[in-house]
Protein backbone atom coordinates (compact mmCIF):
# COMPACT_ATOMS: atom_id res chain seq x y z
CA UNK A 1 0.00 0.00 0.00
CA UNK A 2 1.25 3.71 -0.75
CA UNK A 3 0.09 5.97 2.02
CA UNK A 4 1.62 9.53 2.46
CA UNK A 5 1.31 12.01 5.50
CA UNK A 6 1.47 15.79 4.03
CA UNK A 7 1.88 18.63 5.79
CA UNK A 8 0.67 22.44 5.02
CA UNK A 9 2.89 24.37 7.63
CA UNK A 10 1.01 27.49 7.36
CA UNK A 11 -2.76 25.81 8.67
CA UNK A 12 -0.75 23.23 10.55
CA UNK A 13 -2.69 20.90 8.06
CA UNK A 14 -2.37 17.14 7.65
CA UNK A 15 -3.36 15.89 4.10
CA UNK A 16 -3.31 11.96 3.53
CA UNK A 17 -2.87 10.45 0.02
CA UNK A 18 -3.87 6.33 0.10
CA UNK A 19 -3.31 4.03 -2.93
CA UNK A 20 -3.41 0.42 -2.94
CA UNK A 21 -1.10 -0.08 -6.02
CA UNK A 22 -2.20 -2.53 -8.93
CA UNK A 23 -4.01 0.04 -11.16
CA UNK A 24 -3.35 2.74 -9.49
CA UNK A 25 -6.26 3.80 -8.01
CA UNK A 26 -5.69 6.95 -5.07
CA UNK A 27 -7.51 8.76 -2.72
CA UNK A 28 -6.46 12.21 -0.88
CA UNK A 29 -8.21 13.17 2.07
CA UNK A 30 -8.91 16.98 3.43
CA UNK A 31 -6.20 18.84 1.08
CA UNK A 32 -5.11 22.18 1.16
CA UNK A 33 -5.28 24.70 -1.92
CA UNK A 34 -1.91 25.82 -2.08
CA UNK A 35 -0.50 22.86 -2.07
CA UNK A 36 -2.87 21.07 -4.90
CA UNK A 37 0.40 21.62 -7.27
CA UNK A 38 2.71 19.37 -4.97
CA UNK A 39 -0.68 16.76 -4.50
CA UNK A 40 -0.48 16.74 -8.84
CA UNK A 41 3.33 16.49 -9.03
CA UNK A 42 3.10 13.24 -6.34
CA UNK A 43 0.28 11.71 -8.02
CA UNK A 44 2.40 11.63 -11.24
CA UNK A 45 5.76 10.50 -9.93
CA UNK A 46 3.84 7.44 -8.01
CA UNK A 47 2.56 7.08 -11.60
CA UNK A 48 -1.56 7.30 -9.38
CA UNK A 49 -4.68 8.53 -10.79
CA UNK A 50 -6.67 10.18 -8.27
CA UNK A 51 -10.27 8.94 -7.35
CA UNK A 52 -11.61 10.46 -4.86
CA UNK A 53 -11.23 13.82 -2.50
CA UNK A 54 -12.20 13.42 0.43
CA UNK A 55 -13.00 16.45 3.24
CA UNK A 56 -13.53 14.86 6.71
CA UNK A 57 -16.06 18.37 7.68
CA UNK A 58 -15.91 22.21 6.11
CA UNK A 59 -12.62 23.17 7.28
CA UNK A 60 -12.35 27.13 9.04
CA UNK A 61 -8.87 27.73 8.92
CA UNK A 62 -7.63 26.87 5.15
CA UNK A 63 -9.75 26.94 1.96
CA UNK A 64 -9.72 23.28 0.75
CA UNK A 65 -7.85 21.93 -1.96
CA UNK A 66 -11.11 19.60 -3.30
CA UNK A 67 -12.80 21.54 -6.20
CA UNK A 68 -9.06 22.11 -7.82
CA UNK A 69 -8.22 18.67 -7.58
CA UNK A 70 -11.71 18.21 -9.07
CA UNK A 71 -11.03 20.30 -11.80
CA UNK A 72 -7.53 18.99 -12.60
CA UNK A 73 -7.90 15.17 -12.35
CA UNK A 74 -11.75 14.67 -12.64
CA UNK A 75 -12.08 13.27 -9.61
CA UNK A 76 -15.15 12.74 -7.43
CA UNK A 77 -15.23 14.33 -4.04
CA UNK A 78 -17.29 13.02 -1.59
CA UNK A 79 -18.21 14.26 1.87
CA UNK A 80 -20.34 13.32 4.76
CA UNK A 81 -23.95 13.66 4.46
CA UNK A 82 -24.50 16.28 6.75
CA UNK A 83 -21.96 18.23 4.98
CA UNK A 84 -23.59 21.98 4.09
CA UNK A 85 -21.96 22.48 1.27
CA UNK A 86 -23.57 23.30 -2.03
CA UNK A 87 -22.87 20.04 -4.00
CA UNK A 88 -20.63 17.22 -4.19
CA UNK A 89 -20.49 13.74 -6.21
CA UNK A 90 -20.89 11.65 -3.27
CA UNK A 91 -22.24 11.83 -0.09
CA UNK A 92 -21.47 9.29 2.56
CA UNK A 93 -23.73 8.22 5.94
CA UNK A 94 -22.47 6.28 9.07
CA UNK A 95 -21.27 2.61 8.39
CA UNK A 96 -21.11 3.70 4.50
CA UNK A 97 -17.62 2.79 2.62
CA UNK A 98 -16.13 5.09 0.22
CA UNK A 99 -14.45 2.31 -2.00
CA UNK A 100 -11.61 3.13 -4.77
CA UNK A 101 -9.82 -0.22 -5.93
CA UNK A 102 -7.69 -2.39 -2.94
CA UNK A 103 -8.83 0.28 -0.60
CA UNK A 104 -12.11 1.02 1.55
CA UNK A 105 -12.92 3.81 4.40
CA UNK A 106 -15.78 3.02 6.50
CA UNK A 107 -17.65 6.39 7.64
CA UNK A 108 -18.59 7.06 11.33
CA UNK A 109 -20.50 10.42 11.78
CA UNK A 110 -18.35 12.23 14.39
CA UNK A 111 -19.92 15.77 15.35
CA UNK A 112 -18.77 18.21 18.06
CA UNK A 113 -16.17 19.96 16.33
CA UNK A 114 -18.77 20.93 13.71
CA UNK A 115 -22.01 19.16 12.34
CA UNK A 116 -20.65 17.78 9.80
CA UNK A 117 -17.39 16.16 11.21
CA UNK A 118 -16.67 12.80 10.03
CA UNK A 119 -14.07 10.10 10.80
CA UNK A 120 -12.95 7.64 8.36
CA UNK A 121 -11.82 4.17 9.28
CA UNK A 122 -9.81 1.60 7.39
CA UNK A 123 -8.17 -1.39 9.00
CA UNK A 124 -5.48 -0.23 11.17
CA UNK A 125 -6.06 3.24 11.63
CA UNK A 126 -8.67 5.96 11.38
CA UNK A 127 -8.39 9.33 10.16
CA UNK A 128 -10.45 11.88 12.78
CA UNK A 129 -10.41 15.00 11.08
CA UNK A 130 -10.59 17.74 14.04
CA UNK A 131 -12.65 15.39 16.44
CA UNK A 132 -9.55 13.39 17.85
CA UNK A 133 -6.49 14.96 17.88
CA UNK A 134 -2.93 14.08 19.06
CA UNK A 135 -3.30 15.39 22.76
CA UNK A 136 -6.50 16.94 22.63
CA UNK A 137 -9.40 17.83 20.23
CA UNK A 138 -11.23 20.05 18.14
CA UNK A 139 -12.85 23.27 19.74
CA UNK A 140 -16.38 23.05 19.36
CA UNK A 141 -16.73 26.72 19.66
CA UNK A 142 -18.33 27.39 15.90
CA UNK A 143 -19.97 25.76 12.65
CA UNK A 144 -22.60 24.59 15.35
CA UNK A 145 -20.12 22.50 17.07
CA UNK A 146 -21.07 21.49 20.39
CA UNK A 147 -19.41 19.46 23.37
CA UNK A 148 -21.91 17.27 24.33
CA UNK A 149 -22.21 16.11 20.47
CA UNK A 150 -18.23 15.53 20.64
CA UNK A 151 -18.17 13.70 23.88
CA UNK A 152 -20.65 11.43 22.38
CA UNK A 153 -18.53 11.16 19.38
CA UNK A 154 -15.03 10.60 21.04
CA UNK A 155 -16.18 7.97 23.90
CA UNK A 156 -19.19 6.25 22.37
CA UNK A 157 -17.52 5.66 18.77
CA UNK A 158 -13.92 6.77 18.48
CA UNK A 159 -12.07 5.65 21.91
CA UNK A 160 -14.18 2.26 21.26
CA UNK A 161 -12.02 1.06 18.46
CA UNK A 162 -9.07 -1.15 19.09
CA UNK A 163 -6.84 0.25 21.53
CA UNK A 164 -4.01 -0.63 18.72
CA UNK A 165 -5.75 1.41 15.88
CA UNK A 166 -3.59 4.30 14.66
CA UNK A 167 -5.38 7.66 14.73
CA UNK A 168 -3.95 10.33 12.22
CA UNK A 169 -5.91 13.60 12.84
CA UNK A 170 -6.07 16.98 10.38
CA UNK A 171 -4.13 19.27 12.38
CA UNK A 172 -1.10 18.80 14.86
CA UNK A 173 0.54 22.38 16.11
CA UNK A 174 3.43 20.26 18.07
CA UNK A 175 5.10 18.34 15.75
CA UNK A 176 3.28 14.92 16.15
CA UNK A 177 2.33 13.14 13.26
CA UNK A 178 0.72 9.85 14.77
CA UNK A 179 -0.68 8.26 17.72
CA UNK A 180 -3.44 5.30 19.00
CA UNK A 181 -6.63 5.17 20.43
CA UNK A 182 -4.91 3.62 23.55
CA UNK A 183 -2.27 6.56 23.81
CA UNK A 184 -5.29 8.84 23.66
CA UNK A 185 -6.69 6.95 26.28
CA UNK A 186 -3.89 7.23 28.50
CA UNK A 187 -2.00 10.54 27.50
CA UNK A 188 -5.01 13.01 26.14
CA UNK A 189 -5.77 15.89 28.69
CA UNK A 190 -9.21 16.15 27.49
CA UNK A 191 -10.09 12.61 27.85
CA UNK A 192 -9.22 12.48 31.59
CA UNK A 193 -12.75 13.15 32.46
CA UNK A 194 -15.01 11.62 34.77
CA UNK A 195 -18.37 12.48 32.97
CA UNK A 196 -19.88 14.27 29.92
CA UNK A 197 -20.56 17.85 31.98
CA UNK A 198 -16.73 17.88 33.11
CA UNK A 199 -16.18 17.66 29.58
CA UNK A 200 -18.50 20.28 28.23
CA UNK A 201 -16.73 22.53 30.80
CA UNK A 202 -13.76 22.07 29.58
CA UNK A 203 -14.23 23.03 25.99
CA UNK A 204 -16.57 25.82 27.28
CA UNK A 205 -14.15 27.60 28.84
CA UNK A 206 -10.87 27.40 26.00
CA UNK A 207 -11.83 31.03 25.20
CA UNK A 208 -9.60 30.67 22.10
CA UNK A 209 -9.49 33.44 18.79
CA UNK A 210 -11.57 32.19 15.68
CA UNK A 211 -9.03 30.68 13.23
CA UNK A 212 -7.46 33.76 10.86
CA UNK A 213 -9.00 32.36 7.79
CA UNK A 214 -12.31 31.53 9.42
CA UNK A 215 -14.06 34.18 7.02
CA UNK A 216 -12.15 33.19 3.85
CA UNK A 217 -12.06 29.97 4.69
CA UNK A 218 -15.81 28.91 5.75
CA UNK A 219 -17.59 30.99 2.67
CA UNK A 220 -15.06 29.55 0.22
CA UNK A 221 -15.29 25.94 1.37
CA UNK A 222 -19.30 25.78 0.97
CA UNK A 223 -19.14 26.63 -2.68
CA UNK A 224 -17.37 23.75 -3.83
CA UNK A 225 -19.49 22.43 -6.72
CA UNK A 226 -18.75 22.32 -10.23
CA UNK A 227 -20.36 24.48 -12.66
CA UNK A 228 -23.29 22.06 -14.37
CA UNK A 229 -23.97 24.54 -17.29
CA UNK A 230 -27.12 26.47 -16.09
CA UNK A 231 -25.46 29.58 -15.73
CA UNK A 232 -24.51 29.69 -19.26
CA UNK A 233 -27.63 28.15 -20.27
CA UNK A 234 -26.00 25.78 -21.97
CA UNK A 235 -27.72 23.09 -24.12
CA UNK A 236 -25.87 20.67 -22.39
CA UNK A 237 -27.56 21.17 -19.03
CA UNK A 238 -31.15 19.50 -18.82
CA UNK A 239 -33.29 19.95 -16.07
CA UNK A 240 -35.13 16.96 -14.23
CA UNK A 241 -38.64 18.27 -16.49
CA UNK A 242 -36.84 18.11 -19.63
CA UNK A 243 -35.22 14.74 -19.19
CA UNK A 244 -38.19 13.39 -18.41
CA UNK A 245 -39.85 14.87 -21.48
CA UNK A 246 -36.59 13.53 -23.46
CA UNK A 247 -37.49 10.52 -21.78
CA UNK A 248 -40.77 10.29 -24.07
CA UNK A 249 -39.18 10.26 -27.14
CA UNK A 250 -36.74 7.27 -28.67
CA UNK A 251 -34.09 9.99 -29.42
CA UNK A 252 -32.15 9.81 -26.26
CA UNK A 253 -30.62 7.21 -23.79
CA UNK A 254 -29.90 7.70 -20.20
CA UNK A 255 -26.59 6.94 -18.63
CA UNK A 256 -26.45 6.06 -15.00
CA UNK A 257 -22.66 6.76 -13.64
CA UNK A 258 -22.67 6.05 -9.82
CA UNK A 259 -21.57 3.35 -8.35
CA UNK A 260 -23.08 -0.19 -7.85
CA UNK A 261 -23.86 0.97 -4.27
CA UNK A 262 -25.23 4.28 -5.10
CA UNK A 263 -27.64 2.64 -7.50
CA UNK A 264 -28.62 0.11 -4.75
CA UNK A 265 -29.08 2.48 -1.98
CA UNK A 266 -31.44 5.01 -3.97
CA UNK A 267 -32.12 3.32 -7.07
CA UNK A 268 -31.66 4.21 -10.92
CA UNK A 269 -33.62 5.76 -14.17
CA UNK A 270 -35.87 3.25 -15.73
CA UNK A 271 -34.34 1.81 -18.67
CA UNK A 272 -30.86 3.41 -18.55
CA UNK A 273 -27.43 2.27 -19.46
CA UNK A 274 -25.05 1.99 -16.19
CA UNK A 275 -21.45 3.06 -16.87
CA UNK A 276 -19.64 4.09 -13.92
CA UNK A 277 -17.99 7.22 -13.67
CA UNK A 278 -14.71 6.09 -13.07
CA UNK A 279 -14.48 3.80 -15.78
CA UNK A 280 -15.77 6.72 -18.52
CA UNK A 281 -12.91 6.83 -20.49
CA UNK A 282 -13.21 3.91 -21.29
CA UNK A 283 -16.83 3.57 -22.67
CA UNK A 284 -16.35 7.24 -24.47
CA UNK A 285 -13.28 5.81 -26.38
CA UNK A 286 -13.26 4.97 -30.20
CA UNK A 287 -14.57 1.26 -29.67
CA UNK A 288 -16.24 2.09 -26.57
CA UNK A 289 -19.77 1.25 -25.87
CA UNK A 290 -21.29 4.59 -25.47
CA UNK A 291 -18.95 6.11 -28.51
CA UNK A 292 -20.31 2.81 -30.47
CA UNK A 293 -24.14 3.70 -29.76
CA UNK A 294 -24.12 7.11 -30.04
CA UNK A 295 -22.40 6.58 -33.57
CA UNK A 296 -24.35 3.94 -34.72
CA UNK A 297 -27.91 5.15 -33.17
CA UNK A 298 -27.25 8.81 -33.66
CA UNK A 299 -29.31 8.75 -30.14
CA UNK A 300 -27.97 11.93 -27.56
CA UNK A 301 -26.31 10.45 -24.34
CA UNK A 302 -27.93 12.17 -20.87
CA UNK A 303 -25.50 11.60 -18.18
CA UNK A 304 -26.91 11.35 -14.61
CA UNK A 305 -25.10 10.74 -11.29
CA UNK A 306 -25.95 11.46 -7.24
CA UNK A 307 -26.10 15.35 -7.85
CA UNK A 308 -25.17 16.31 -11.04
CA UNK A 309 -21.54 16.85 -10.63
CA UNK A 310 -20.00 14.00 -11.96
CA UNK A 311 -22.12 14.25 -15.23
CA UNK A 312 -21.48 17.74 -15.98
CA UNK A 313 -17.49 16.34 -15.62
CA UNK A 314 -18.53 13.61 -18.00
CA UNK A 315 -19.97 15.85 -20.39
CA UNK A 316 -16.59 17.75 -20.43
CA UNK A 317 -14.79 14.74 -20.64
CA UNK A 318 -16.71 13.57 -24.00
CA UNK A 319 -16.87 16.68 -25.71
CA UNK A 320 -13.16 17.06 -25.20
CA UNK A 321 -13.06 13.20 -26.67
CA UNK A 322 -14.74 14.13 -29.68
CA UNK A 323 -18.40 13.19 -28.24
CA UNK A 324 -20.16 15.89 -28.67
CA UNK A 325 -24.13 14.65 -28.56
CA UNK A 326 -24.22 14.43 -25.31
CA UNK A 327 -25.81 16.44 -22.33
CA UNK A 328 -26.17 15.82 -18.60
CA UNK A 329 -29.29 16.17 -15.84
CA UNK A 330 -28.65 18.86 -13.86
CA UNK A 331 -29.19 17.91 -9.79
CA UNK A 332 -28.77 14.72 -10.45
CA UNK A 333 -31.02 11.74 -9.61
CA UNK A 334 -31.90 14.25 -6.81
CA UNK A 335 -33.61 16.47 -8.68
CA UNK A 336 -34.96 13.73 -11.07
CA UNK A 337 -36.63 12.25 -7.50
CA UNK A 338 -37.88 15.76 -6.83
CA UNK A 339 -39.38 16.31 -10.36
CA UNK A 340 -41.15 12.70 -9.50
CA UNK A 341 -39.62 10.88 -12.04
CA UNK A 342 -39.43 7.51 -11.55
CA UNK A 343 -37.22 5.09 -10.16
CA UNK A 344 -36.57 1.31 -10.52
CA UNK A 345 -35.35 -0.18 -7.03
CA UNK A 346 -32.91 -3.09 -6.71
Amino acid sequence: MIFRQLFDQTSSTFTYLLASRHGGEALIIDPVFERVDRYVQLLKELDLKLIKVVDTHVHADHITGMAELRNRTKCITVMGEHSPVDVVSMRVKEGEEIDIEGLALKAIYTPGHTSDSYSFLMDDRVFTGDTLLIRGTGRTDFQNGDPRAQYDSLFNKLLKLPDDTLVYPAHDYKGDTVTTIEEEKAYNPRLQVKSVDEYVAIMNNLNLANPKMMDVAVPANMKVGVDQGVKLQARWARTAEQVLADCRTPECVLVDLREDSEREKHGYIPSSIHAPYTRLDHFIKPGGMLREMASATGKRLIYYCAYGERSALAVQTSQGMGLENVCHLVGGIDAWKKAGGPLNIE
